[in-house]
């Protein structure tokens, strides 16, 4: 059970429309060691273990680092949506507001999403389950989180380097 707060849990800074670092933002949503994948892990891996008694404080660290996990997903989402908070609207266009964009990595966000985030990666590819990885065993499970989390924090600081977006790097 999650209890929500309707807050985030960090304070994002003043962004203005930057559609380059909101794809490459997505990425830390919808790749494969995104924040999707880290939630859905951990959340398959609590609700299934077995013997959740005997193996308490385990459970317990499993089971809540899946809520903030939810936490972390809603924030990413926050991010990419004030980076495409100004975004043109479905209206007429009445230019071509992409047209000097130096990166066709938006062109499939904005078709997709408009201006908000996806449940994909940075290349438009949706997210997939076949990330999660729940085993049934509780060592290869705690073992399969550091993976996890060691990729997503060597994906998180290749993101930082890409943009200077003070936003994007929150």
């Amino acid at each position: 059970m999650f209890l929500r707060i309707d807050k985030l849990g960090l304070e994002l800074p003043p962004s203005k429309f930057d559609p380059a670092a909101a794809a490459a933002v997505q990425e830390l949503m919808g790749g494969r060691f995104g924040e999707m994948s880290t939630l859905n892990n951990y959340l398959h891996q609590s609700t299934s273990m077995r013997a959740k008694k005997q193996l308490g404080p385990f459970y317990e660290l499993v089971a809540s680092i899946t809520a903030e996990e939810v936490g972390h997903v809603e924030a990413v989402a926050a991010g990419i949506n004030a980076l495409l908070d100004q975004a043109p609207d479905d209206s007429d266009p009445e230019a071509a507001p992409f047209e000097d964009n130096e990166t066709n990595r938006i062109n499939q966000h904005f078709i997709m999403g408009g201006p908000g985030h996806l449940v994909a990666n940075s290349q438009g590819a949706p997210w997939s389950g076949d990330y999660v990885f729940n085993s049934g065993n509780l060592v290869m499970d705690l073992l399969h989180n550091f993976f996890l989390e060691t990729g997503a924090r060597s994906h998180k600081a290749r993101v930082y380097e890409m943009t200077s977006n003070e936003t994007a790097r929150t």
